[in-house]
């Protein structure tokens, strides 16, 4: 890839594209929610080929969410980006005469490193909202799927963004270290915290800001009085999804003692039987480390071989338990004391979502206060993270910045103010005798602890402002 040019045209084209309306940057995105429609079942074909992922996943995880998603931006996204006047209410006195704007404007050419266990709603949402911002896109897609990005490169030349707008690096490993090593102007990256930790370091060295979407070790509460039948369903579902291939799946479970035999014998009833296949051989070696390093501190095995794998008497110290796996694998961790149990999990560095389950979501909203998680979700897993009007990301090694809802708008773009004033006051030119007083009577007329004082501080402006020849 020819970087010089690519990045000019980028440039050439994006500086075009901030100038239309937010009407027009998403009548391309409409387009692509009507495409996804009309060639749903090539898509399907596609991912279940390449990725092996079932029709069912890929319509419930990929598609519909996709969709859903674009439908809120083509709702959402002018109201959000409008210019917004502060109101005169909040301007200081000494600003009198001063009106204030804030614009969001788009940071320029994006860089977007992508993956491949949800390709199409981890890409298209990063990519669109980054397009319907006012910016040009690169995208890097995923070299484990480089059918899909064939695909979903040909649909975007068709639905109608500016030429050069939107362009696609070839799907290759080196491709991540190239595009970091442009001169860009945000990379959004959504992969390892091993890789995204290297990545942040080398982009901070130059200065140029990143969104990172991390690993996960995700944790399920119990409390004492959460459905159990429940709470195994929701685990069984959270462990073994897209075969344990997301970011967000359950690994870790925390429930009271006492709810263990009655948690486990339904889990295992709800667990899938048939083998998994991960799509890579890294994928298998990081989990039969994580689970033999259990097992050797004390875990039980509780599951056959070729299904999910649950791993019982687990302990907070283990790896398991402050690692990611991208398999189906979750550990069960009895607790007698809930306090203990909350302070334990501050063990793990990776903070991207929590889930609890309890008959009082009152008690559930009282701990959320409490979690570094960047979303908590009270008696579901997974799915509520999809919300196209919510944030999503993570704290701790599990990145930082956010994708999805309106903070994953607005982080594509920069605020602007642009502050206008009018009349001639302006005690801050003031090189007098006269400057003190001025500013002593705004500063006691303000913020004076009592009525008198701050009459007095009144007094003291106007004289001192009439003295000047200057009025607010």
């Amino acid at each position: 890839m020819d970087w010089d040019s690519a990045l000019a045209q980028a440039r050439l084209a994006q500086r075009a594209w901030a100038s239309a309306t937010v009407a027009q940057r998403l009548k391309p995105v409409r387009a692509l929610r009507h495409r996804l429609v009309s060639n749903c079942d090539q898509l399907l074909a596609l991912l279940s080929d390449e990725l092996h992922k079932s029709t069912l996943e890929s319509l419930g995880g990929d598609v519909l969410t996709t969709a859903d998603a674009l439908a809120w931006l083509e709702r959402r996204a002018a109201r959000l980006l409008a210019p917004r006047t502060i109101p005169s209410s909040d301007r200081p006195l000494a600003l009198w005469g001063q009106s204030d704007t804030v614009h969001r404007r788009p940071r320029g050419v994006v860089g977007i490193i992508g993956t491949w266990n949800y390709p199409l709603f981890l890409n298209a949402v990063q990519i669109c909202q980054a397009l319907v911002a006012g910016n040009a896109v690169i995208w890097k897609p995923s070299e484990v799927a480089p059918r899909f990005a064939e695909w979903f490169a040909s649909v975007m030349s068709e639905v109608g963004w500016p030429a050069h707008l939107f362009q696609t690096m070839p799907a290759t490993r080196e491709g991540g270290a190239q595009l970091a090593d442009a001169a860009i102007d945000h990379v959004v990256f959504t992969g390892s915290a091993n890789v995204g930790r290297k990545l942040a370091a080398h982009l901070g060295a130059r200065l140029i800001p990143s969104t990172l979407e991390l690993s996960g070790c995700d944790a399920m509460l119990l409390l004492d009085d959460a459905d159990v039948e429940l709470a195994a369903k929701a685990a069984a579902f959270g462990v073994s999804i897209n075969r344990g291939q997301t970011c967000i799946a359950v690994r870790r479970v925390l429930l009271p003692r006492d709810q263990v035999e009655a948690f486990t014998q339904a889990l295992l009833r709800h667990l899938p039987t048939q083998a998994h296949r991960l799509q890579l051989p890294a994928q298998e070696e990081q989990a039969k480390r994580l689970v033999d390093d259990a097992l050797s501190q004390g875990a039980r095995l509780l599951t056959a071989p070729g299904g999910p794998i649950v791993l019982g008497e687990v302990r907070p110290t283990m790896a398991l338990c402050r690692e990611a796996a991208f398999a189906p694998i979750v550990g069960l961790l009895p607790y007698h004391d809930l306090a203990t149990a909350l302070n334990d999990e501050t063990l793990c560095p990776l903070a991207l979502s929590f889930s609890i389950f309890t008959a009082t979501p009152s008690r559930a909203q009282s701990i959320a206060a409490t979690l570094r998680a960047g979303s908590v979700c009270i008696n579901d897993v997974i799915a509520p993270t999809a919300h196209p009007a919510t944030p999503f990301g993570g704290r701790g090694e599990s990145g930082w910045g956010v994708t999805q809802g309106a903070e994953g708008l607005l982080e594509m773009t920069v605020p602007q103010v642009v502050s206008v004033r009018s009349g001639r006051f302006r005690p801050h030119y003031e090189q007098t005798p006269n400057q003190e007083p001025l500013l002593r009577g705004l500063l006691a007329a303000n913020h004076a602890p009592t009525l008198a004082a701050r009459l007095a501080g009144w007094w003291q402006l106007l004289r001192a402002a009439i003295k000047g020849g200057s009025r607010p």
